[in-house]
């Protein structure tokens, strides 16, 4: 789904970051802590949605690898509650189940990837070093004050207007409330604001509106 090129990634990276895998399965979370563990990285698994709400600190860079179908909270519902929390951790997708519409959604709603299963270890791993690359980047780069404000000059009038109301932890249903417009439309405007502005957390969202 993305391009094949595998950003570098140094062992300095590697020390810095936590990979969190959430499966309801077992051997699953067995085999991806295995894989991960020998390819030098630190990885955290969680065997439900609710134990990592519960347990992770999202301001650790790395990603979320989350098993789509799960029972009580799947990985598309883990992932929306991620985005309401605002959550800057990027996010791949596990499937046994080719579903091109669940991995279009997903991938607006800002995953990295979609990887189905019998996992392949080079595919899974050129998906974690541009989802990593992706979350340093959200957390550690400096952008100068231009910078940032030529990037909230690409906003629309509305997107400006639901970004400082994200900005203020307003939840989707609050700013379709607050701005008379569907959640549908909420969501696909906060899509466009993350895509522009490069950052999804409502803290950073506010000091690029600041900027």
């Amino acid at each position: 789904m993305a391009n094949t090129e595998i950003p570098e990634i140094t062992d300095d990276i590697k020390a810095k970051c936590l990979i969190r895998t959430v499966d309801d399965n077992p051997a699953m979370r067995e085999a991806l802590e295995f894989m991960l563990t020998a390819e030098g990285w630190h990885v955290k698994t969680y065997e439900n949605g609710r134990a990592f709400l519960t347990d992770d600190a999202p301001s650790t860079p790395g990603c979320a690898i989350l098993d789509v179908r799960m029972p009580g909270m799947s990985g598309l519902e883990l992932q929306q509650e991620m985005n309401v929390r605002g959550y800057a951790l990027p996010v791949i997708f596990l499937t046994g189940n080719g579903d091109i519409d669940m991995a279009v959604g997903a991938m607006r709603d800002g995953a990295v990837d979609f990887v189905q299963k019998p996992v392949r270890q080079e595919r899974l791993l050129k998906a974690i070093a541009r989802a990593v690359t992706r979350s340093v980047s959200e957390t550690g780069a400096v952008e100068t004050e231009g910078a940032i404000r030529a990037k909230v000059q690409e906003l629309t009038d509305r997107e400006r207007e639901i970004a400082e109301l994200i900005g203020k932890k307003l939840t989707n249903r609050q700013i379709s409330e607050r701005t008379g417009i569907t959640v549908r439309t909420v969501e696909v405007h906060r899509a466009a604001i993350i895509r522009k502005l490069g950052v999804r957390n409502p803290d950073e969202i506010e000091r690029y509106l600041n900027a």
